[in-house]
């Protein structure tokens, strides 16, 4: 299975620790095709190599040739809301994941979406035990 794994670079880089664990675990199902976003030495200006065309143009094809989408959504972006839209629309089976902070809500965008699945979680050990099911 290849695995499209979304979470905020530029929206902020609080979680990237989070995202490297979470994108460890994938690895148990399938291929992570998008490795770079746990990569905490990434900076909220993002990949200062490439430019903004060739990062679209990248993520794109990778949502294309993934079979499912992981999509980190604790910390609101506008990218991975776009790349759920677009993961969406390419009928993709999307898996929306966050945890609860503050008095922070997610999206009703989100979580009223019928073709998105969503999933609270508290740390990566909740988030081992009911993310499995949906990795079919």
């Amino acid at each position: 299975m290849k695995i499209y794994f979304s979470g905020s670079i530029r929206g902020g880089r609080e979680d990237a620790d989070m995202y490297r664990e979470i994108i460890d675990y994938l690895q148990n199902f399938g291929q992570v095709l998008t490795e770079h976003i746990g990569d905490s030495s990434l900076d909220s200006s993002g990949e200062s190599k490439i430019d903004d065309q060739e990062i679209h143009d990248r993520d794109i094809e990778l949502l294309l040739e993934s079979d499912l989408i992981i999509a980190e959504v604790t910390n609101p972006s506008l990218g991975v809301g776009y790349e759920i839209a677009k993961a969406i629309d390419y009928k993709k089976k999307v898996v929306c994941i966050y945890r609860k902070k503050g008095n922070k809500r997610i999206s009703a965008m989100i979580l009223g979406s019928q073709d998105i699945i969503s999933l609270e979680y508290q740390n990566i050990e909740s988030l081992k035990k009911i993310l499995p099911s949906y990795l079919k």
